[in-house]
C-alpha cells in the first residue's frame, strides 16, 4: 500500500513537501501520479513521473512550482510544492499504474489515503 506524509496547513507563498512510501511492492517499474481534489470539485491529476524519471504535469498552474522526484532506494516518491497559492487548497493523493503516466485516475491500481493540503493567511 501506499502511506503519504507531510501535508499540513501553510500560507500564500510557502512551500510544502509530501512523501509516498510503498510498501509490499516495489515503485521501480512503476510510474507514481499525484492527484488532487478540492472541494466540490474532481479529482484532477497534477503531475506524474514514470519508471525511467520522465515527469509529464498536466496542471499548467503548477509548472515552475511543483516538482516530483523518486527514491528507489527509499520507494518513495515526493511531491515538492513551492510558492503555493490558496487554489492549491486540496487533498493530495499518490497513486501508482505500471510504467508510464496517464491523466486518468481509473487506470492506477493502487491509491494512498490522501493527505490534506491548505494553503491560508
Amino acid at each position: 500500500h501506499l502511506v503519504e506524509s507531510g501535508g499540513g496547513l501553510v500560507q500564500p507563498g510557502g512551500s510544502l513537501r509530501i512523501s509516498c512510501v510503498a510498501s509490499g511492492f516495489t515503485l521501480d517499474y512503476d510510474a507514481i501520479a499525484w492527484f488532487r481534489q478540492a472541494p466540490g470539485k474532481e479529482r484532477e491529476a497534477v503531475l506524474c513521473i514514470d519508471t525511467n524519471n520522465a515527469v509529464t504535469i498536466y496542471q499548467d498552474s503548477v509548472k515552475g512550482r511543483f516538482t516530483v522526484s523518486k527514491d528507489n532506494a527509499e520507494n518513495t516518491v515526493y511531491l515538492q510544492m513551492d510558492n503555493l497559492h490558496p487554489e492549491d487548497t486540496a487533498i493530495y493523493y499518490c497513486a501508482v499504474r505500471n510504467y508510464v503516466c496517464h491523466p486518468g485516475d481509473y487506470t492506477y491500481d493502487h491509491w494512498s489515503r490522501g493527505t490534506q493540503v491548505t494553503v491560508s493567511s
